[in-house]
């Protein structure tokens, strides 16, 4: 490894400071034994094609991490003898506190899911008419701004980033937009300077849909202070949790001070009222597990990184696959393990292999598949959107996403680095057998 490699490894896994359980991480039963794998010697012993399944045990893209199993227990205890399980409690404020002294923003507003979040932040900053957001994203980033009458403008991405791309976005603005949305996919920051310079030229709110991007930075700067506020993501599949929850992150006084107002209908006293809410706030278990999964945060990066190094080693010579890479000079989750599938290298395509994968009960997804875009109501509203995006189109018909985390374990990895080897190098033969007897009903 290069010495300014490994300085910038170092940087990126510096501690962060914080309060906190020892980091016991609770594994599942079937991540405790790291055991070996039976190794296809033919194409016929593929499960696919009727063959034993090379897992057990079905393997996950985002299984939850516990943490701590007995201190969670501890906290969800202390909970039930205070009977205070909701409405800010102690809980939620630590939690809260916990996330500003994290990544260095001055307020943290937990709610109690990312896609309420986003709502009430659209409704906060006055959001209306069109907001420019990327297609290749959860359907959850266009849903909140419809959900409100706001219309979502679909924006191509940067086909090496997978991000929003800022020249696109700029062709789109209307006297009708009225912000701008990027997402950090997978955990890596958009072009946060353009963005931000693009939406002050024109007056736009910018706002940053942090749901992959917890403990992640930019230039060196942690994630969540960008924009005029971020939204992370809490819900089970991520690698930090509260069960279901999310949290806007922002430095701007007063619009916390709104958001706090509006996840609580709008209450600022025992019977006043001062503006339009919804409930929208995180319960005390929530902020409880939260607490137990950042006191577990460096380990499960740690599991994260060595998956994703294990992954892009064994991956390197496997012709038509590429591996989405992270900044080794930046902090980073490693939350997923993205590969790109050339069809015409590897000899098959993406969605043959992700079947051939599910039949092993390696459960790896096409992420964003088909696209915002294609999704209802967008498919009918906008039925012309795909013309437009022609980046996106290219990365939803050959983006997929393997399994990793806690659950997981090296010789997992190195079995499911064989599979896809294996599938790979007798492409020809099993496009072949593909061709004679197809899928089974099942899959």
């Amino acid at each position: 490894m290069r010495a300014a490699e490994t300085d910038c490894r170092k940087h990126a896994l510096m501690h962060m400071n914080r309060a906190g359980d020892n980091d016991t991480p609770d594994l599942d039963d079937a991540s405790q034994a790291d055991v070996s794998h039976p190794v296809k010697s033919c194409v016929e012993d593929l499960a696919i094609f009727g063959g034993t399944r090379l897992f057990t045990h079905q393997l996950h893209v985002g299984r939850p991490n516990i943490g701590d199993r007995g201190a969670l227990l501890n906290r969800i205890q202390d909970i039930l003898n205070r009977k205070w399980l909701t409405n800010n409690g102690p809980y939620l404020q630590q939690f809260e506190q916990h996330i500003c002294e994290l990544i260095g923003v001055k307020h943290c507003v937990a709610v109690c899911n990312a896609t309420i979040g986003l709502e009430i932040l659209a409704k906060a900053m006055g959001l209306s008419g069109e907001v420019i957001i990327p297609s290749f994203t959860f359907a959850a980033t266009a849903h909140a701004l419809r959900w409100l009458g706001v219309t979502p403008v679909f924006c191509d991405v940067d086909r090496a980033t997978h991000n929003i791309d800022p020249q696109q976005a700029e062709k789109l603005i209307t006297a009708r937009t009225s912000g701008i949305i990027g997402v950090h996919l997978w955990g890596r920051p958009c072009n946060v300077d353009a963005l931000v310079d693009l939406a002050q030229r024109h007056k736009l709110t910018i706002l940053f849909d942090a749901a992959h991007a917890f403990a992640c930075s930019h230039k060196r700067r942690m994630i969540g202070g960008f924009g005029d506020a971020e939204i992370f993501s809490f819900h089970a599949t991520k690698f930090i949790n509260t069960f279901e929850g999310g949290a806007v992150v922002t430095n701007k006084d007063e619009l916390a001070a709104k958001l706090c107002l509006m996840r609580n209908f709008g209450f600022t006293g025992l019977d006043a009222v001062a503006c339009l809410g919804t409930n929208g706030k995180m319960n005390e278990v929530c902020a409880a597990m939260g607490l137990n999964s950042i006191a577990s945060l460096d380990t499960f990066i740690e599991i994260n990184r060595r998956h994703y190094d294990q992954y892009r080693r064994q991956m390197a010579t496997v012709p038509g696959i590429s591996l989405a890479l992270y900044d080794e000079c930046e902090r980073n989750n490693y939350q997923y393990i993205v590969l790109e599938i050339d069809e015409e290298k590897a000899g098959i395509g993406r969605d043959a292999l992700e079947k051939i994968l599910w039949a092993e009960n390696v459960l790896a997804r096409r992420y964003f598949y088909p696209g915002c875009h294609r999704m209802e109501p967008y498919r009918t509203e906008q039925p012309s959107a795909s013309a437009h995006l022609p980046n996106t189109q290219w990365l939803i018909e050959r983006i997929i996403c393997l399994p990793t985390g806690s659950a997981v374990t090296s010789n997992d990895v190195a079995s499911i680095c064989a599979l896809v080897g294996f599938v790979i190098k007798n492409a020809a033969a099993v496009q072949e057998q593909l061709a004679m007897g197809g899928f089974p009903a099942s899959l």
